[in-house]
């Protein structure tokens, strides 16, 4: 069976456009890649665990930001993986600036012998339509186009 994530779309109100927060995630493979490399934060729900309460979890674990408000359900997205993501929009600002993210083990270089921790997420950012559409997984344009498109139920 396909991987489950939760994530949470984090956005806002700037002079009258709406404006996405996006996470670049770490470690080497990332740590050049920009157009097509971004994410929303999102992580894997655990067995019995509550997928909103999981997306909530990733965001804090991914920004070292807690986010409170109204969740709205945008709705389960399948990526070309097979992993499917249930996501949820939230209005909110947080200073992508100031991003503390968990940190992860990779041996690096490869066959080395060497075990070196990488943040999950190396930055953050704040972006317009096209630009978030741009900087975003292909397939987690979806999510962006679900949220500009106004289709979303409040939890």
């Amino acid at each position: 069976m396909p991987a489950h994530s939760a994530g949470l779309l984090l956005h806002r109100r700037r002079h009258g456009t709406c404006e996405v927060f996006l996470v670049h995630p770490g470690g080497p493979y990332w740590l050049n890649k920009d157009a097509g490399a971004w994410s929303i934060p999102k992580g894997l729900v655990e067995a019995g665990e509550d997928a909103l309460a999981a997306a909530r979890r990733e965001f804090r674990e991914e920004t070292g930001f807690s986010v409170d408000g109204e969740f709205r359900a945008l709705g389960t997205f399948r990526q070309p993986g097979g992993k499917r993501i249930s996501v949820w929009s939230v209005e909110g600002d947080c200073d992508a600036d100031a991003v503390r993210s968990n940190a992860f083990p990779l041996e690096w270089p490869p066959r080395s012998g060497q075990i070196r921790q990488f943040p999950e997420v190396d930055r953050a950012g704040w972006f317009g339509r096209e630009e978030a559409l741009s900087r975003i997984l292909r397939g987690q344009r979806p999510i962006i186009e679900a949220l500009l498109a106004g289709d979303h139920r409040a939890v």
